[in-house]
């Protein structure tokens, strides 16, 4: 457990900071033109090692986890962001996506984090998904399903409350928590199949919301082909790359290269696969080259011990 928090936040920047560069280029230019290290300028013109709104959303939610939970101040942690750049790369923000945009533009009207996200079927992007990685720190130990649910439930609803998004961000913590234990990657991903699965049908989910997730809960996500795989903002595409890119690579880097170069919202799927793959292959399998040039890896260093000494006893 030493440095598990850690490799999983590095893990998320890295794998952002990996794909700012790229991000909306297609696959076919990135199959001539792959992305093998950290780039600098491309897309939004930015040095070498930045890293975006993924990032910032996962150190603010980490941020405010040192100090316990509370949802109204996660959502207080967001508006800062938006309006001050806390936990930025260079103090100002350059990328928001609609939906966290409206969302965040109602908690500054002074409406409860309980009630700010989006809740439309077209407010389905991958927003929530991209920041929720460090939820699965503080609910580790949580053996009440039904609580754990509620609660990633309402932390996606800061911004995506819709149930698809929300269910998505269920998907990956039950699996990333299993990570965290230490289970093996194949027995992690059958277990939350099972897990979450029993609880759709025990909670009566909608039939049809839950069928869209039939690859990753009823196949094996990581047999498709790399052509059956998207890499676009949609939150369920982004589940299943980031689930894919993980099962079939075999180091941190195999998997957030892999997540990169699928194209399209490039820097969210290489931040969903890179925490997962951070966690289960450890700080030390990140290449040290990447760590060396992330932005402000001093403070999410600090950040990073702080949240491990609250959270992992």
């Amino acid at each position: 457990m030493e440095n598990i928090v850690k490799a999983g936040i590095f893990g998320v920047c890295i794998g952002d900071a990996l794909g700012v560069p790229v991000e909306f280029k297609s696959r076919e230019t990135l199959k001539s033109f792959p992305v093998i290290n950290m780039q600098e300028f491309g897309s939004w013109n930015q040095p070498k090692g930045t890293w975006s709104d993924d990032s910032s959303l996962t150190l603010c939610l980490a941020e405010e986890l040192t100090k316990g939970y509370n949802l109204e101040k996660i959502g207080e942690s967001f508006v800062k962001w938006v309006k001050y750049g806390h936990w930025t790369a260079h103090g100002r923000l350059f990328d928001i996506g609609g939906t966290t945009r409206h969302s965040i533009a109602r908690l500054i009207k002074g409406e409860s984090a309980k009630f700010s996200g989006n809740i439309f079927e077209e407010d389905n992007g991958n927003g929530s998904l991209m920041r929720i990685l460090p939820l699965a720190f503080y609910l580790k130990d949580e053996e009440n399903i039904e609580k754990l649910y509620q609660t990633v439930k309402e932390v996606s609803a800061i911004t995506h409350g819709h149930f698809r998004s929300v269910f998505a961000c269920f998907i990956y913590v039950i699996f990333v928590i299993e990570l965290i234990k230490g289970r093996d990657r194949k027995e992690a991903y059958i277990y939350m199949q099972d897990t979450v699965l029993e609880y759709s049908v025990f909670q009566g989910f909608n039939p049809r919301e839950v069928e869209l997730f039939h690859r990753v809960l009823k196949n094996d996500i990581s047999a498709y082909s790399e052509d059956e795989i998207r890499g676009s903002g949609y939150v369920l595409h982004s589940l299943e790359a980031s689930l894919w890119c993980f099962l079939n690579s075999e180091t941190y880097a195999e998997a957030v290269l892999k997540a990169v170069n699928l194209g399209e919202d490039t820097d969210t799927t290489g931040a969903v696969t890179g925490g997962i793959a951070g966690i289960y292959y450890g700080f030390e399998n990140i290449p040290g080259e990447w760590v060396n040039e992330l932005v402000r890896k001093d403070d999410i260093e600090v950040l990073c011990e702080k949240l491990q000494k609250k959270l992992i006893q």
